[in-house]
């Protein structure tokens, strides 16, 4: 998922479809500086990552973002993120508790 997300394309493409809430492949290549054909591609890259997800009507497949797998992925992120807060808070109260000379070798 996270490679999904590291491309900007794909996550404008996030973007236009939560503001759209469903779009189609050509509605999206509309509104970005890439082809149709590249819009479709990177759709399926976003699908098999579980972010969005598409829909046949009639001729056309309809794609609207799948919030939930976002949601799994930020409340993850936010775990790490706390822990490595945690850890870094001890190691600035060690910091700050030596008062030694900070250029003598242990």
């Amino acid at each position: 998922m996270f490679a999904a997300l590291a491309d900007p394309t794909r996550r404008r493409i996030l973007d236009a479809l939560a503001a759209h809430g469903e779009a189609t492949a050509t509605v999206l290549a509309a509104e970005l500086p890439v082809s149709r054909q590249a819009v479709v591609k990177h759709l399926g890259v976003l699908d098999r990552a579980g972010l969005v997800a598409g829909r046949r009507a009639g001729r056309e497949a309809r794609y609207h973002v799948v919030p939930e797998r976002l949601g799994i992925t930020a409340r993850w992120m936010d775990r790490i993120a706390a822990d490595w807060d945690s850890r870094l808070a001890a190691i600035k109260r060690l910091a700050e508790a030596g008062g030694g000379d900070p250029g003598s070798a242990p």
